[in-house]
């Protein structure tokens, strides 16, 4: 699925600047950060930072000698490539799986690396409600392979979860579905 980027985007560094920044728009990173993190030059990073607040699609900001980069929500294309962001990562195959499938599901929190915008290759899900493990199993091996990615679930109780709660503040997490109720 990554393919579907690079056959469009020919810089790799420009690709995990994008998916750093649109998966969590409230993202925000400074260049040595950035630099360290894909194990690349600075000179590297910030030449595609410079491009992509060029075109808009960033913001920066100075706080002290750092400078921020954000998404720039603003952007007329922001929330196109906030969604080919999350098909890339595969998270739409993730989370429309789970809701179809599983149960009574009432949240789902994408928690930890993935909600920092950071494609490590491990999804961490919190899963919050009455869930079939052998469904849950089951999808997530073929989904696994479908994204080439490793789903690490963590399934709550409504009860769990509010035990729970303080602590996932304390982490980073984006909800990514919740039961609307009437």
């Amino acid at each position: 699925m990554k393919d579907l980027f690079e056959g469009i985007i020919s810089s790799k560094t420009r690709i995990k600047l994008l998916v750093r920044f649109f998966f969590n728009p409230r993202t925000t990173s400074y260049l040595r950060e950035l630099a360290k993190e894909f194990s690349l030059s600075t000179n590297a990073v910030r030449e595609e930072l410079n491009q992509l607040t060029k075109t808009n699609l960033l913001t920066s900001e100075k706080n002290g000698r750092q400078v921020y980069y954000k998404a720039n929500k603003e952007h007329p294309l922001f929330p196109e490539l906030r969604s080919m962001v999350s098909k890339v990562m595969g998270i739409d195959q993730v989370i429309e799986g789970i809701v179809n499938r599983l149960g009574d599901l009432e949240r789902a929190y994408l928690i930890d690396d993935y909600a920092e915008g950071k494609d490590t290759g491990i999804i961490d899900l919190l899963l919050v409600g009455t869930i079939d493990q052998y469904h849950l199993n089951d999808l997530s091996r073929k989904t696994e392979r479908y994204i080439k990615r490793k789903i690490r679930p963590l399934v709550l109780t409504r009860a769990e979860y509010k035990e729970f709660e303080s602590r996932l503040k304390q982490r980073p997490h984006i909800l990514i579905w919740e039961v609307k109720l009437q």
